[in-house]
């Protein structure tokens, strides 16, 4: 494990790297497309270690999916940040109130850098949640400090490796350590601090936060409710609900976390996601694409959930195509397990699963489906499949969630243009899209008063008089 990083060591780097931001003031656009040059060439350079550190840290984790999920999107989002942060960047004209535009009065936002951001990343996607954050940090013009998870060690000591060859510790560097070390990581005076990770965690780093009134973003779960309409393609939709369970074993903050369908599709959905689990993996022990699950404790917890479920009255369907042992496997593969007739006192529909257990709800009309995902915490993630543009509409209407896939799961994130972020328990806060940048920005107002008396002429100081009275006849309309 890590040797803890002190505090003392951490306020260190945070005062350099304000110090060199605040000497280095205004920076040029070029010395932001420089640094995000340098991502984009650690990630081309060295994407394949990092998969294969991620996989040693999983026990197994499918290289193709690294480099799909974790480094593709993370370059990704360095180019999209290189072609729009010009755009971003320009000062944004605004009106100022009238008559005083006539006398000559201008107004305008900045989107200024705020300084050093700090950036908690997860271990599910621990590449990918580090570097995308740091492009957009990067683009607004702001220094970084990174605190990957410990869960991840080889992955977090190799990017503390990779970031030193090609960043000054005044730009960026990793803080590496355990629990106590990411307390205290999140107790520092950052000038902004975004944390991807569990809802019970966020809790905390928002206290910690708040001690020093640092702006916060938090890119939390949730469960997601994925929605079969009556007249959605159900072969269609199971395979893309089913592609999006099984990716990373169900280790994704935005996987769909249960399924609510009609009542008489129920046996025709479950039936058609255990085919497509089966055509895309005939086996899973052995099989290279399917993802192990974190580690003992996590599969444990899992194993548990579905135990806790079965006990209280659900059926529990195991989908293991090729019939193989896993009791009797020393890793922490996991096959997925549908859970059919689940109520709200099951552990299973009280948390975030965050593995390959998916339960099945049914409903009658649409409305009680929308009815049962109001009545509880708000999602990171919807999914609804059907052609029914009415009843879509129903379902985006009536519902809150921070993003929606219609016709599939997950890929709303995989679109850069738009915000990522939850809503209530499931984040606060979003990033991606322009809304990234202006998350790292401080959109600071800029006012040009005319060279004429405006308080005189407008009777705005005393004393007060005939043009105060014309002034307020005007107004207060």
């Amino acid at each position: 494990m890590f040797k803890e990083t002190s505090r003392d060591e951490m306020l260190v780097l945070l005062e350099r790297q304000r110090a060199a931001f605040t000497m280095a003031r205004p920076e040029p656009l070029s010395i932001r497309n420089d640094r995000l040059e340098r991502c984009a060439r650690l990630l081309l350079e060295h994407g394949e270690a990092l998969a294969k550190a991620m996989s040693a840290d999983f026990g197994h984790r499918s290289h193709e999916q690294s480099m799909l999920t974790d480094v593709m999107p993370a370059l990704g989002m360095i180019r999209y940040s290189q072609k729009n942060m010009k755009r971003w960047a320009k000062a944004e004209k605004r009106h100022a109130n009238f008559p005083l535009s006539l006398l000559g009065a201008r107004a305008e936002v900045r989107y200024e850098p705020k300084g050093v951001i700090g950036v908690v990343a997860p271990w599910n996607f621990p590449v990918g949640l580090t570097l995308a954050p740091l492009a957009q940090a990067f683009a607004a013009g702001n220094r970084a400090l990174l605190k990957p998870s410990e869960f991840t060690e080889r992955t977090s000591e190799l990017m503390a490796e990779l970031f030193a060859k090609h960043f000054g510790e005044d730009e960026v560097a990793v803080v590496l350590g355990g629990p106590q070390t990411g307390q205290d990581f999140c107790s520092l005076p950052f000038d902004h601090l975004l944390f991807t990770g569990a809802t019970s965690i966020g809790k905390h780093v928002l206290h910690a936060a708040a001690d020093n009134l640092v702006p916060v973003t938090l890119e939390l779960g949730g469960k997601s409710p994925t929605i079969l309409g009556r007249d959605a393609d159900v072969e269609r939709a199971a395979e893309r609900i089913a592609l999006g369970k099984m990716m990373n074993a169900g280790q994704i903050c935005l996987a769909p976390d249960y399924m609510l369908v009609p009542e008489d599709m129920e046996h025709k959905a479950i039936g058609a996601i255990q085919s497509c689990v089966g055509q895309m993996y005939p086996t899973l022990l052995a099989n290279d694409d399917y993802t192990s699950v974190i580690n003992r404790r996590h599969r444990d917890r899992l194993t548990g959930l579905v135990d806790d479920a079965v006990a209280k009255g659900a059926e529990a369907i195991v989908i293991n195509p090729g019939n193989e042992n896993f009791e009797g496997s020393n890793g922490n593969k996991m096959p997925l397990t549908i859970l059919r007739n689940v109520n709200d006192d099951m552990k299973v529909m009280q948390d975030e699963i965050f593995g390959p257990i998916l339960p099945v709800k049914t409903y009658r009309a649409i409305g009680e489906a929308i009815d049962y995902i109001n009545a509880h915490d708000r999602p990171l993630g919807l999914y609804y499949f059907g052609e029914d543009a009415g009843e879509r509409e129903q379902v985006l209407t009536r519902t809150i969630s921070g993003g929606v896939t219609v016709n599939d799961v997950i890929f709303h994130v995989s679109a850069d243009d738009l915000p990522f972020g939850g809503i209530g328990p499931s984040g606060m806060g979003s990033y991606h899209g322009v809304e990234g940048f202006r998350a790292f920005s401080h959109g600071r107002a800029i006012y040009k008063q005319p060279k004429i008396n405006v308080a005189k002429l407008a009777g705005l100081r005393p004393p007060y008089g005939a043009a105060t009275a014309r002034t307020l006849k005007m107004q207060l309309k």
